[in-house]
């Protein structure tokens, strides 16, 4: 687990905030629940995530495309698939 000061836990809030609100949405859940217990791995697969477009990105947390390059990675993969569940269980 990762030990995050406040001020890296307000920019990595502030990473997530998107242009669209669905993936807002997605990430504010996904951080109110799992902020004070991400490791550095998920961290770093995080600010590779964060470096896509809005519309891509949207279209990778809802499953319909796939990883690829440097997000094809375990790491990102598990990082995803967490993302994913968390988003279908509400």
């Amino acid at each position: 687990m990762a030990t995050l000061t406040e001020l890296e836990r307000a920019r990595l809030r502030w990473r997530a905030r998107r242009g669209l609100l669905e993936n807002d949405l997605i990430f504010t859940r996904f951080l109110d629940v799992y902020e004070e217990n991400l490791t550095d791995d998920q961290i770093a697969s995080l600010a590779l995530i964060f470096e896509l477009g809005d519309n891509q990105l949207l279209d990778l947390l809802l499953g319909r495309i796939e990883p690829t390059g440097k997000l094809n990675q375990p790491a990102v993969l598990t990082l995803l698939k967490q993302i994913q569940e968390l988003r279908l269980s509400f």
